[in-house]
């Protein structure tokens, strides 16, 4: 067997540099990296040699120490953070990195939504995002871009580890979001090109060994690029080479993701050249390989995925196969969103070998027979565990237990669940409440959960809360008569009366559900749990001050508010209304009120009664009437000129004699 290297493999610039930075820091300083310094857990253990140790938080570093930011780049806080500790920084961040960081930077201050084509999680794309502001969005396939709203201005980068082929779908498909979209190609040529020769190397190779860490995102995408073409092992040391896996293999190919250092990739070609020489011959492998039957429990390594199957090697003769269905208990799941290449997973064999020479296999089934025992003791323990929802289905959700559990909808939540698609994806805590391993049944509740805490809070509170105690709660739920208000465990009544001193004709007309109030405990029942609240009994009542605001005699005006048979309810202010009986209304008989007024007439009357305590005040229209009349006339009088007194002599024109 022939082995070949690629021409482009190992450490890129950008990690080279950070490795040599690191080196010379630690020659003069204590040097610490903010999170391992690349993705290779045997480089991070010799770092570790020369005292450069890993550190998850700035909380761990003092200012002491030198503080080494990796090749994968941090957002603008971490940089801020060691500043104000007074740390040393050693910037080991890959240039290329720094370029994406910029860009990013640069088109979220032109107001440009910026779109991160990445990983979520990896450390290079939360670097990014950090740079380009709150609003950025990570991304890492087509059918996300696809969900993804319009934007007048849109700016896209890569990962610079990134498939080049797919960063171009992304693009196409973003020209749909937007009227003015500007591409940065932030993909590293270094990667760019380890991936292309190693395409090319693939093409012509019976078996490809791709080296480097599992959890470095460049050599997983050289493994599932290498995977497409031919058959591929990942793996990170020459210790995990197997001979089976050369047999019948004329030529084989190695290379290397870019967190690789030379001396791993020269102990893997010198071992795989070994095994070249030390072939076993066809007779002694078959003997060696394992005996099959339908039912046999086997583990083995992920070296393929397609969409339909997943290759395994078993060291049988060919590989195995794990159908799509035979992957996982969810029924609408993608092979990569549950195995990778380079996984040792655990299998049941369902079928010998197919017409392709292949073992089908059942990674499902491997899982179930592991949930059985376990299901079993839950049932006893009632211990809560946590499982994903893989699935909605008429009348509740699907969650990974290794076997196909159901949460009915009515056991999600304490309230009713109107959507249940809102679940998709979530870790539930739930407890296991019927389980029949006949019937392959497992029905699970977080409601149970749920209500036995509230039970608990419930209880808790009931001890501490007294009447005239001023809490804070959200409203719930919604009634004519009122809205329900959760205080901590407890749903305690806010009667409509009790909410202003205004009449209101519905509880909406002042709040919706969502909202967090303030009330004040009116009552509370210990036996019952029953509690009420009120929200106008936090404010001044507005007859506190109706004495010195409706004194005896004054006339005011208001709008008709209602009208009773014996009279009609006037509007002064705020929660204070007064009463016109039908006797007052005119200086006539008035057989019904509405012969004189009716609800929205803006009336005058006058103060004839005030009783602040009983809320009462009483209006007079008829002595409002009189009084203004009287004071038309008096003001009439007083409006007459001045007329001199004349004697009967001034009106006869004579003087009668006077007596002598």
């Amino acid at each position: 067997m022939k082995v070949v290297r690629a021409a482009k493999a190992g450490f890129c610039f950008g990690v080279k540099r950070a490795l040599e930075m690191a080196e010379r820091t630690s020659e003069t300083s204590h040097a610490v990296s903010l999170g391992p310094l690349i993705h290779n857990q045997q480089v991070v253990k010799r770092l570790a040699e020369k005292g450069i140790q890993v550190v998850d938080d700035l909380k761990e570093v003092t200012n002491q120490q030198a503080l080494i930011i990796r090749s994968h780049g941090v957002a603008p806080s971490v940089y801020q953070g060691a500043e104000g500790i007074g740390v040393q920084v050693v910037d080991a961040t890959c240039p290329f990195v720094q370029k994406a960081q910029r860009l990013a930077a640069m088109s979220a201050q032109k107001g440009q939504q910026v779109i991160v084509m990445g990983d979520k999680l990896h450390p290079e794309v939360q670097g990014i995002l950090g740079w380009a502001g709150n609003e950025a969005v990570p991304i890492q396939t087509v059918e996300e871009a696809k969900e993804l709203p319009f934007y007048p201005h849109l700016a896209v980068l890569a990962q610079t580890t990134q498939l080049a082929e797919n960063f171009a779908k992304i693009v196409e498909e973003l020209q749909n979001h937007t009227d003015d979209l500007i591409v940065h190609n932030t993909i590293c040529n270094a990667t760019a090109e380890r991936q292309k020769v190693a395409s090319e190397l693939a093409e012509v190779v019976d078996v490809m060994v791709v080296v480097g860490g599992r959890n470095s995102a460049n050599t997983q995408k050289l493994a599932s690029i290498c995977a497409e073409r031919t058959k591929t092992y990942l793996i990170e040391t020459a210790d995990e080479l197997e001979t089976v896996w050369f047999e019948g293999a004329e030529v084989a190919g190695l290379t290397a993701g870019a967190s690789t250092p030379d001396w791993i990739i020269e102990e893997v070609l010198k071992k795989m050249t070994e095994m070249n020489e030390q072939q076993m011959d066809m007779a002694s492998w078959l003997d060696s390989c394992p005996k099959l039957h339908n039912g046999t429990k086997v583990t083995g390594t992920v070296v393929k995925i397609t969409r339909e199957e997943i290759f395994v090697d078993i060291g049988w003769k060919c590989e195995g196969v794990i159908p799509l269905g035979e992957l996982s208990v969810s029924r609408k799941t993608r092979p990569e969103d549950t195995v990778s290449i380079g996984d040792q997973i655990s299998a049941v064999v369902v079928r010998v070998e197919n017409e392709e020479g292949h073992t089908v296999l059942s990674k499902r089934k491997a899982d179930e027979e592991g949930a059985k025992d376990r299901l079993e003791k839950l049932v006893e323990s009632k211990e809560e565990i946590q499982a994903e929802v893989v699935e909605v289905v008429k009348g509740g959700l699907v969650v990974d237990v290794g076997l196909r559990g159901f949460v009915p909808a009515s056991q999600i939540q304490l309230g009713y669940v109107d959507d249940l698609d809102q679940f998709l994806g979530q870790t539930l805590r739930l407890r296991l409440i019927d389980y029949d391993p006949a019937k392959r049944k497992v029905v699970l509740s977080q409601k149970v959960i749920l209500e036995e805490e509230r039970a608990v809070k419930r209880t808790q509170l009931l001890e501490s809360l007294k009447e005239g105690d001023v809490v804070t709660g959200t409203v719930k739920r919604m009634a004519d008569f009122g809205v329900f208000v959760d205080i901590g465990g407890i749903d305690g009544l806010l009667h409509i009366s009790d909410m202003a001193y205004t009449r209101i004709k519905h509880p909406s007309d002042m709040l919706k559900i969502g909202d967090e109030v303030e009330v004040q405990v009116l009552k509370l029942e210990q036996q019952t749990g029953k509690v009420s609240l009120g929200l106008k009994q936090l404010k001044e009542s507005p007859w506190a001050q109706a004495a010195k605001n409706f004194p005896i005699g004054a006339i005011v005006n208001g709008k008709v508010m209602r009208i009773t048979p014996f009279g009609a309810f006037v509007g002064l202010g705020d929660g204070v209304d007064g009463l016109v009986h039908i006797s007052q209304l005119a200086d006539h008989r008035v057989n019904k009120v509405e012969e004189v007024v009716k609800v929205g007439d803006m009336v005058s009357a006058k103060i004839i009664d005030c009783k602040p305590d009983e809320k009462r005040i009483s209006l007079s229209i008829r002595e409002g009437i009189a009084d203004a009349a009287k004071a038309s006339d008096q003001e009439a009088l007083d409006s007459q000129s001045e007329i001199k007194p004349v004697t009967i002599g001034d009106a006869v024109g004579k003087e009668f004699p006077t007596e002598n």
